[in-house]
């Protein structure tokens, strides 16, 4: 297979339009994060102190309403089309933009709720970009073209990367405006570069309620709902959390550091550099997770994946004490929760391969749900005992059912579905 097959196969401005809307819409998605330490910095200013469980609350919004909008827009996409659909999500995510950058140092906290719930629109991307660019092209270029279109977590790297030193030089507002912008400008890309497929290359097939209530009568679908909160959820809700947790933990190490070898003393821009390395390793290592699936099967890939995951957690809670260490712990947490990510869809569409358009959404939503829950998880556990290890141990301690749940789950998988898909599970 060469890569020229996906001019001749399909539509290829359409697959990079589809790229381009879900990487940035990732990156916008999850800006919340690399910044809240100055936003929250600006509402103290004028006599409104964040408490840890209103800071997890606001880093939560996005990745919930984010997690529910897939399916929404889900819906959309089987009745309206994707292009109409992305269009429509896109607009309500410039308008938060906008209304965040205008609004400035005087927006109130429940003003930022709002525009978090707007920027759960760009979570639900997923949904769209992955049928949009899909639809055009055979089963034989499937893996190839959804891997393209899908990988937009890098994104989030970008925000780690960029973000802070823009608050720095501008303020934390500018932000908004550079995203607002990008966000435009995404928009004119996909409407003049992105077509739906015509129906002589894809037939649509509305997917009714009804399709979604039978797919969640199966336990299979709360099986990879489980693994997918665990391996997406935390690496989504590790990501938005990245920048308050090793803020409110080595702040004078990070200032040290930044200090004697980077030449920046801004530690909340020196959080970030740390921030976005550790995340680097979950959004590249996916797709090695699904080739690791490929070749060892998914079942086994996850024991290893979730094991290595629980055993880094406790670690963390009790052992790390350096920051060197931290970083390093954090740095394979990450790697192993994005191989996990690639692991589960290796399983995924050998078991619902009929209804992959309908698991996606099920699926992805429960991943958001799973980040909400971490997040919230780690600001309980600061609130509450001036500290992260409670919130490390809960999460171990969830990844250790997932594990249980594999080992309930794999014999019937391999004797009834695993046979009849022949791959390796």
């Amino acid at each position: 297979m060469k890569l020229g097959e996906l001019k001749s196969a399909g539509h290829l401005p359409t697959l990079l339009a589809a790229f381009f809307y879900f990487d940035f819409s990732f990156m916008v998605w999850t800006m919340l994060g690399p910044l809240s330490t100055e936003i929250a910095e600006s509402l103290a200013g004028h006599g409104f102190l964040l408490s840890p469980s209103q800071k997890a609350t606001l880093l939560a919004i996005p990745i919930l309403s984010g997690a529910i909008l897939r399916i929404v827009l889900g819906f959309g996409v089987d009745r309206f089309g994707p292009k109409k659909t992305a269009l429509t999500a896109q607009a309500v995510v410039i308008a938060s933009l906008f209304y965040g950058y205008m609004r400035g140092e005087a927006i109130t906290y429940h003003e930022l709720l709002a525009v978090a719930f707007g920027l759960g629109f760009a979570g639900a991307s997923f949904a769209v970009a992955l049928p949009q660019a899909g639809q055009w092209y055979p089963p034989r270029l499937q893996g190839l073209v959804l891997g393209l279109a899908g990988a937009g977590n890098i994104g989030v790297v970008l925000d780690f990367l960029f973000a802070p030193k823009i608050a720095e030089l501008w303020g934390w507002e500018a932000v908004f405006l550079v995203g607002g912008g990008l966000s435009a400008l995404i928009f004119v890309l996909y409407l003049f570069m992105a077509k739906d497929a015509p129906p002589s290359v894809y037939k649509p097939n509305p997917k009714k309620l009804g399709d979604y209530l039978k797919l969640l009568r199966d336990r299979d679908t709360w099986w990879f709902s489980l693994f997918y909160a665990v391996s997406f959820g935390g690496f989504v809700g590790f990501a938005n959390y990245m920048k308050v947790y090793l803020m409110n933990t080595y702040q004078v190490d990070m200032s040290a550091f930044g200090h004697d070898f980077l030449g920046e003393e801004n530690v909340k821009v020196v959080a970030g550099y740390f921030g976005a390395l550790c995340i680097f390793a979950g959004a590249v290592l996916r797709p090695v997770g699904g080739a690791v699936a490929d070749r060892l099967g998914g079942v086994r890939s996850l024991y290893i994946f979730f094991g290595a995951v629980a055993a880094l957690a406790v670690v963390n809670a009790t052992l790390v004490h350096s920051f060197y260490f931290a970083i390093l712990v954090l740095f394979l947490i990450m790697a192993n929760l994005g191989m996990a990510n690639g692991a589960v869809f290796q399983l995924v569409p050998q078991r619902f391969g009929k209804d992959m358009g309908i698991m996606t959404g099920i699926v992805g939503c429960a991943g958001g749900l799973g980040g909400t829950a971490l997040i919230k998880t780690l600001g309980w556990s600061k609130g509450a005992f001036d500290g992260y290890s409670a919130g490390f141990f809960l999460f171990a301690g969830v990844v250790l059912v997932a594990i249980v749940g594999i080992s309930l789950v794999k014999t019937r998988w391999r004797t009834t579905w695993g046979l009849k898909a022949g791959g390796r599970i």
